[in-house]
């Protein structure tokens, strides 16, 4: 086989990715969005450890991955927003449009948290952007 024609097997090999990744459907097994609170953050902060638990920012998408879920493992009550979240309870919050919200969250540092809802993506380039970030999120978690 030729360089040549290994280079076009590679480049149609890379298209077909690029075009699958743009007009497959997006699919998730469940619109929930886990978060937990580990037992012993109230804990650990009370002895000064500056834990955080919760990423500062979650991103959510519309259609994919759009219900927020808290669990609150912890041994104290924890608020979110207008929500008290009692030890062993969790709390899901649904989201039907796109946006930036932030709510006071006690078990951030900072006490907020930040969310950010994207819309839907689209076929085409929207949602070749949404399968890299995806794909880049993904590999920050893994290497946690």
């Amino acid at each position: 086989m030729t360089r040549s024609r290994i280079l076009e097997l590679a480049a149609a090999a890379l298209a077909t990715v690029v075009l699958w990744a743009m007009f497959a459907p997006v699919s998730a097994g469940s619109r929930e969005q886990l978060f937990e609170i580990p037992a012993g953050t109230y804990a650990r902060r009370a002895a000064g450890d500056k834990v955080e638990i919760l990423p500062a920012e979650i991103r959510l998408t519309l259609g994919v991955k759009d219900v927020l879920v808290l669990r609150n493992l912890d041994k104290v009550p924890q608020t979110f927003g207008p929500v008290l979240i009692m030890p062993g309870q969790s709390f899901k919050m649904p989201f039907g449009v796109a946006g930036d919200v932030q709510f006071e969250c006690t078990a951030h540092a900072s006490g907020h948290m930040r969310i950010v809802v994207d819309p839907a993506p689209d076929a085409g380039w929207r949602r070749l952007a949404w399968r890299a970030r995806t794909a880049m999120q993904w590999l920050n978690t893994s290497k946690t």
